[in-house]
């Protein structure tokens, strides 16, 4: 068999619903050129004058990410520019993070960490890891410390300070390996997306590692956050937030986007292709699809409260296999698939029968043979709900071979 072009999914008569495409949100949070040509001329002076101060002073090693910090590769200069914004370019308070930082990753050994065995299996995936990109580029690193609610599984991970300081290795490792999938180039993808889900997460029980990890991070990846994004955010962290947001700086809370609960998949849309965001969040993306290459792109569409929605995929000839992936974020709605042939007097065939599917399960992944030219249509029936939906879709028609 042979795969046929795209087909429009929607038909044109049926005008309850049409299909329209998320473009990418312009970004609260403009991040700042690493192009030297492109500085004001007081932060061209004082990267200068960091790299004047960095190559007379006493390093335990003049290297991050494999990037030698002094010379003329241009990817120094993404590094050095990212602790000089740290420090609003005051250089002598640059050099010291920096030198402070250098000492860290020597003593930690976070140039090796990433190929070390850790023996957090159970975490992975789970607990923080990294997903796909946003539509940026983005490498983009998931959080969630909800598993963390069972007193079992809090005492297995931070039951003394040994286990704590595994786990918070083991929570570099995650970082590290998202920071290699970085350009550091001028132009280039030099940060990464926070997505953190705050669903569950028993706040008190996590404060000591919540705060080390805050601590550890802050202190040795200046800059390397383009964007956080909290999701499933409870009530009280969005009053905690308001009490203490009149002490952040305008370019710290221009970073933050908090959702709570129920709106989870429609913001991850805003900055995250839906064949990018993982199936628990309301995407098409399983962990093992990262594993096979690029993800084939997916189409958005959204479902009004109150409607019903037909997918339809005609021109499918007889023999042809369909392959069909469908997700509603927030589900709770009925579904169902049919072909309807073209022949005059066949009878439509139900593929998928009538059903409800909850919130929280995973896409619909299901394929079907023809055995006559039709067309098939997906249904999406949401008339007993008053919420709209995001929802995404993807397909592919493989022709019968001619052979």
């Amino acid at each position: 068999m042979e795969a046929s072009s795209p087909l429009p999914l929607i038909n044109p008569k049926l005008t309850i619903q049409q299909t329209q495409q998320h473009e990418a949100p312009t970004p609260s949070f403009k991040e700042d050129t690493h192009n030297v040509s492109q500085l004001k001329p007081s932060e061209n002076k004082a990267l200068k004058e960091l790299k004047e101060k960095l190559s007379v002073s006493s390093l335990d090693s003049n290297s991050m990410w494999g990037i030698p910090l002094l010379g003329e590769d241009e990817r120094a200069n993404v590094i050095l520019l990212k602790f000089l914004r740290a420090r609003d370019f005051r250089v002598s308070d640059s050099l010291t993070m920096l030198q402070k930082c250098l000492s860290w990753r020597k003593d930690f050994g976070a140039e090796i960490v990433v190929e070390e065995e850790l023996g957090f299996k159970e975490l992975e995936g789970v607990v923080a890891y990294m997903h796909g990109s946003d539509r940026e580029g983005h490498p983009v690193c998931y959080n969630a410390y909800g598993v963390f609610k069972d007193k079992e599984m809090y005492e297995k991970i931070f039951g003394d300070e040994d286990k704590l300081k595994s786990f918070l290795r083991w929570r570099v490792q995650v970082l590290e390996r998202g920071i290699n999938l970085l350009h550091f180039k001028p132009g280039g993808i030099n940060s990464i997306i926070q997505v953190t889900d705050l669903k569950d997460m028993p706040k008190r029980e996590l404060r000591l590692a919540s705060n080390q990890i805050l601590s550890l991070f802050q202190d040795n990846y200046p800059e390397m956050v383009a964007k956080k994004v909290f999701i499933n955010v409870p009530w009280y962290f969005s009053m905690l937030y308001s009490m203490f947001s009149p002490f952040l700086t305008q370019r710290t809370k221009s970073k933050f986007v908090i959702t709570r609960e129920g709106n989870v998949t429609e913001t991850l849309y805003k900055f995250i292709r839906p064949e990018n965001v993982p199936v628990q969040y309301g995407g098409l993306s399983l962990k093992e699809d990262l594993q096979t290459g690029p993800p084939r792109p997916a189409s958005e569409f959204t479902v009004n409260g109150g409607e019903k929605v037909y997918l339809e995929i005609d021109g499918i000839e007889d023999g042809a296999t369909i392959t069909w992936d469908l997700v509603v974020g927030s589900w709770d709605l009925d579904y169902s698939a049919e072909f309807a042939p073209c022949a005059e007097g066949s009878y439509t065939i139900a593929i998928e029968k009538t059903r409800r599917i909850a919130a929280g399960e995973e896409p619909i992944r299901n394929s079907y043979t023809s055995k006559e030219a039709g067309k098939m249509v997906l249904s999406i029936d949401n008339t007993n709900s008053r919420r709209r939906k995001v929802a995404a879709y993807r397909y592919l028609v493989l022709k019968p071979s001619s052979t």
